[in-house]
């Protein structure tokens, strides 16, 4: 997707969002929407619950329901508190394989109330799907959730 497209897409998400006060609503709609527009394998958040992230808002295929600080893609963006883009899983060490027909894989952060609250996970069956574009973009209607 390039920076026009985000820029609808951004301009639709926010305007979808406006009146809607629940974190949950805002986050299911946000999914739904990227896993229709980006047209990816699985789209959706994992929620902050102490020292664990468990499974929030999603489109795709069932998904793992909890993933540890520090651990696999997921965790590993909490921790370090930026985004982390991964061309293939595969070779990314630690990687937990929630579906075998992921190959890349994006993750950013969803920042609230000065900490992490949850982080955007987005996978692709294709290897190297996410670019620079995306992470920008992606952080972008991250802020939106947050």
């Amino acid at each position: 997707m390039n920076a026009t497209d985000y820029g609808l897409l951004y301009r639709e998400l926010e305007s979808l969002l406006a009146d809607e006060p629940d974190e949950i609503a805002r986050m299911a709609q946000t999914a739904a929407l990227l896993h229709e527009r980006l047209g990816v394998h699985w789209a959706g958040f994992y929620m902050v619950r102490e020292d664990t992230l468990v499974l929030g808002p999603f489109q795709g295929p069932p998904a793992c329901f909890r993933i540890k600080y520090g651990k696999g893609v997921c965790g590993t963006a909490w921790k370090e508190a930026r985004t982390v883009v991964v061309p293939d899983v595969e070779a990314f060490p630690g990687h937990i394989a929630c579906s075998a027909l992921s190959r890349s894989e994006i993750v950013v952060p969803v920042f609230g109330g000065g900490k992490i609250k949850a982080v955007l996970d987005i996978d692709s069956t294709a290897l190297d799907a996410f670019s620079d574009t995306d992470a920008a973009w992606l952080e972008k209607v991250a802020a939106l959730c947050g």
